[in-house]
């Protein structure tokens, strides 16, 4: 494979030049690669003693909102009603909307959203702030048995929004997304290509809460800056194996 060229400045090539040369298909590269299925990855993640697993309320699916009309007002919602907390039916709704199962076929579980290769490395934690009935803290959850487990107590907004780059629309919002990548669950199967893929599912998993939200009468604002180590280090992650990739604060909006 020949070098990336350096950028249109001229000098060095940086690294996202270098990561989309080096992750091309080609056809002279796409041979020699064989899975090996005795080393595929969990495809569920469970925590082996959380602080407490909270069933869901079953997702409230019976409004017929407009999809053209939910795609005209799509918009980021950056200010919210501190004081009204968020229904768990609106969580779960929500959960479903961006991760929930549609169906299953033996083993093989079908979402609301699509994942290269069916492999859904896409993890949903999240920062609840106001929700009537949970707690505050950071919750994980999980689609396969659709509840969620307590991880850690207390109001933690300030530091999501100091991982967030200080956006202190965290720290007003009923609710934070936090998803983050089991890197091998792709790679696994995709190599290097694999990080591209991640990032993908994970915009299809956002667009999805924003259509949701909408249908529902919430604001969102997807946040993709935020200090990496930061945010790991509040959900208790290496940065390596799982890394948050993404965020999206949720919550009442204003006017």
């Amino acid at each position: 494979m020949n070098p990336p060229k350096g950028s249109k400045g001229g000098g060095k090539a940086g690294i996202g030049e270098r990561f989309q040369q080096d992750t091309k298909y080609k056809p002279d590269n796409m041979e020699g690669h064989t899975l090996d299925w005795s080393k595929q990855p969990e495809p569920f993640k469970n925590y082996e003693a959380p602080l407490a697993t909270i069933p869901l309320p079953e997702p409230d699916l019976t409004g017929v909102p407009n999809l053209w009309q939910l795609l005209y007002s799509r918009r980021s919602r950056r200010e919210y009603e501190t004081g009204q907390p968020l229904p768990p039916e609106k969580l779960s709704t929500l959960l479903w909307a961006t991760q929930g199962v549609t169906a299953r076929y033996g083993e093989v579980l079908f979402r609301t959203a699509p994942s290269a290769g069916g492999l859904y490395p896409v993890e949903t934690y999240l920062f609840v702030r106001a929700v009537e009935g949970i707690e505050p803290g950071i919750y994980h959850f999980r689609p396969h048995t659709f509840d969620l487990e307590f991880l850690k107590k207390g109001d933690l907004a300030r530091d999501v929004a100091e991982a967030a780059l200080g956006q202190t629309i965290v720290m007003a919002a009923q609710v934070t997304f936090i998803w983050t990548a089991v890197i091998e669950r792709s790679r696994w199967k995709y190599r290097q290509r694999a990080y591209r893929y991640i990032y993908l599912d994970a915009g299809h998993i956002g667009q999805n809460l924003y259509l949701a939200a909408g249908a529902l009468g919430l604001g969102v604002c997807a946040i993709g800056a935020f200090f990496d180590d930061k945010a790991n280090s509040i959900i208790g992650l290496d940065g390596l194996e799982e890394t948050v990739i993404y965020m999206a604060a949720v919550g009442w909006p204003q006017g």
